[in-house]
């Protein structure tokens, strides 16, 4: 038997419950993993709450990594014992072990433990695109981003940095101003209702070519105001509800800004696309780019302790499950 967490209808942390569920031979294509550490990223709190619907009843989870125990038929890319990892679908990543698609998994570097590799690749893959193929970021670049201190900031912040980029982090505390300096960013703003002005001055007057906004109603139009002309808004996230609509005559009276909503499921489906941006994360990891750093860890029965910390913005970084 294995344990998995499950969800008969969306809402709060106690609609996740712990059931005990067969185990099952992997089917072609398949293996099966014995997960060793677990992933928690927003976008489970946010299919838990059934603001980012899901089928239900149905599993948590998108990101894992553990060691291949068993494999099914026509699987090549991976052995048994295969130290692995993945992100994205099939949901079903909150478990102590589960069939998954074979070609989904990447083999893991000695130097990366489980825990490090759980609480890392989906951000960082996130973090990757984002930098890379939504806004090229370069050298000389003035990136704003929301959530510096938080789980994807503290990777997005010095790989920019790395790529010549002034960098702004955004905080909703004076508590997590620290964390924020500490990933390098050049400057550190509190969120107010002032916050265009206060980018500006920072800037030298010339404001942000690109904002990634994970926050969403309360900061859209402030983000909107914090741009240059022609620069982009990356909306990543709605912690504070969705975007308001917004009139395309707007983006040109401001400056013919432009407005974009990607998703990991866009640029990490394809598999050779995703396995080239796993590269490169781990190259960046290898060359100490970015550096893995799991914040705290629950056992896969503590999930709600987890949900909550993140859900009220009090995880610290990434947040990591074990079984």
């Amino acid at each position: 038997m294995a344990t998995a967490v499950r969800i008969e209808k969306p809402g709060d942390v106690n609609v996740m419950t712990i059931a005990e569920v067969a185990t099952s031979r992997p089917g072609r294509g398949e293996v099966w993993i014995e997960h060793e550490a677990i992933g928690v990223n927003y976008l489970d709190v946010m299919q838990r709450k059934g603001t980012a619907p899901l089928p239900m009843p149905n599993g948590l989870g998108l990101e894992a990594a553990g060691r291949v125990a068993e494999i099914g038929p026509e699987v090549e890319n991976v052995a048994v014992g295969d130290r692995v990892a993945y992100i994205l679908g099939p949901i079903g990543a909150y478990s102590s072990g589960r069939a998954y698609p074979a070609d989904r998994l990447v083999r893991l570097p000695s130097s990366l433990t489980f825990e490090e590799a759980a609480a890392t690749l989906f951000k960082a893959v996130t973090a990757q695109y984002l930098i890379k193929s939504t806004y090229p970021v370069r050298n000389g670049s003035i990136v704003m981003t929301y959530g510096a201190a938080g789980g994807v900031g503290q990777l997005l912040v010095p790989w920019a940095k790395a790529l010549g980029a002034f960098v702004v982090g955004v905080v909703s505390k004076e508590a997590s101003m620290e964390r924020a300096w500490s990933a390098g960013c050049d400057e550190v703003l509190i969120w107010g209702a002032d916050l265009p002005q206060r980018l500006q001055a920072a800037t030298n007057g010339q404001k942000a070519d690109v904002v990634y906004d994970g926050v969403g109603a309360d900061t859209f139009g402030a983000s909107l105001d914090s741009l240059r002309s022609r620069g982009m808004l990356v909306s990543i996230g709605a912690s504070s509800g969705p975007p308001p609509a917004i009139e395309m005559g707007t983006l040109n009276s401001k400056g013919s800004l432009f407005v974009t909503r990607p998703g990991l499921a866009a640029h990490a489906t394809d598999i050779a696309e995703y396995r080239e941006r796993v590269r490169d994360v781990f190259e960046a990891i290898e060359t100490g780019i970015i550096r893995p750093s799991p914040s705290r860890t629950f056992a896969l029965s503590e999930v709600a302790d987890a949900h909550r910390l993140l859900e009220n913005g009090e995880a610290g970084g990434a947040l990591i499950l074990k079984p």
